[in-house]
């Protein structure tokens, strides 16, 4: 599994994995057609944000010590690990964060119980509870392990262009970007 870290066109770090997004593996035998449902809406978050969050979550799976991670290249080895770190301090509190206002309303939808058919936004908010809890628990992981960043030149084009606004050439680089570390949907998670 191969692991990114690189400016989108907003400038801001993205941070995600070769594997195209998956529905939460969830296994449940109660109320099974509410919890497929629920992960069906969940798919329809913005592609940045599921790709990271799977991505944190991937992480935990890998055995090895260090984790390696595509850059652009601009900045040195030691620059970078500092960004990197802070920007995994900050992805940490922020589902630290999003855990704490999700248990604040996860009671206040036992209120739509009595609507008929299945009560669609406590599975939402369940999954998404279940989600921002791994990609935690995967970002906690991924401090603790090495990282070892590898230069891609084509990251350094894709930034260069960001840095330039050639909107025009975004199409192009994210083409070669996704044949060359095969990827999927690359423009909705860099782009738009």
């Amino acid at each position: 599994m191969t692991f990114f870290f690189v400016k989108d066109h907003k400038r801001d770090h993205r941070f995600f994995s070769s594997e195209p997004p998956k529905p939460v593996e969830i296994k449940r035998s109660k109320a099974k057609e509410a919890w497929e449902l629920a992960k069906r809406k969940l798919m329809l978050l913005p592609q940045k944000t599921l790709r990271q969050e799977q991505a944190f979550y991937r992480a935990l799976k890998i055995k090895d010590p260090a984790v390696r991670i595509h850059y652009s290249g601009f900045s040195d080895e030691h620059k970078i690990e500092h960004k990197f770190r802070f920007f995994l301090n900050k992805q940490r509190t922020k589902r630290i964060f999003y855990l704490i206002g999700e248990a604040i309303v996860l009671p206040f939808t036992a209120l739509t119980m009595p609507l008929p058919g299945p009560n669609i936004s406590f599975y939402v908010l369940a999954l998404l509870m279940i989600t921002h809890w791994q990609s935690f628990i995967g970002v906690r992981d991924i401090l603790k392990k090495e990282h070892e960043f590898i230069a891609a030149p084509l990251l350094t084009e894709w930034e260069n262009a960001v840095k330039a606004h050639d909107e025009a050439a975004f199409p192009d680089i994210l083409g070669r970007i996704e044949t060359k570390f095969g990827l999927t949907g690359l423009a909705k998670v860099l782009w738009k």
